[in-house]
């Protein structure tokens, strides 16, 4: 059996109430990143940002397909999302 790292889908609010969505391998540390400017170019100048909803992907693969369809979906059902997992 191979060993997979799994990765996580994140969606941020930023400081200007846009919505990121991103995938990683360790959440707290993108998130960090993020927060100090580091992270993609988009949430660079919209600091702070703050993780509301993240899920489990078993691979990059898996993780990647799913980014796309979260980043196809409106702000709404982006919001409906974070709060439908919790």
């Amino acid at each position: 059996m191979e060993n997979t790292t799994p990765y996580y889908v994140y969606i941020l609010k930023c400081s200007d109430t846009t919505l990121y969505t991103g995938i990683a391998t360790n959440l707290k540390k993108r998130i960090d990143q993020h927060n100090k400017g580091n992270g993609a170019r988009y949430t660079s100048n919209k600091t702070p940002v703050k993780c509301i909803y993240s899920e489990k992907q078993p691979d990059r693969s898996s993780a990647l397909k799913r980014e796309i369809e979260i980043k196809r979906l409106t702000r709404e059902q982006k919001l409906t999302l974070t709060t439908s997992k919790k």
